[in-house]
């Protein structure tokens, strides 16, 4: 993810598995820092399915946090 600082301005979204590839189901929008937390405190099998997009990336929460 290019834009790190904790101020950036994110899209937090849970990606269903449906049938046709899902919905994309947006949790939260506002700071990396306040969308981190709330993704933190999502059960195990949502956390899976979470997204954060920047205006220049998107990256999965579980691979952002293993980084």
């Amino acid at each position: 993810m290019r834009t790190t600082y904790g101020e950036a301005t994110v899209r937090l979204y849970h990606l269903d598995g449906g049938a046709e590839g899902g919905a994309a189901n947006t949790l939260f929008y506002g700071s990396l820092t306040e969308a981190l937390r709330i993704a933190e405190l999502q059960p195990e099998e949502v956390q899976d399915g979470l997204f954060i997009a920047t205006d220049n990336d998107v990256v999965a929460y579980l691979d952002l946090i293993e980084s």
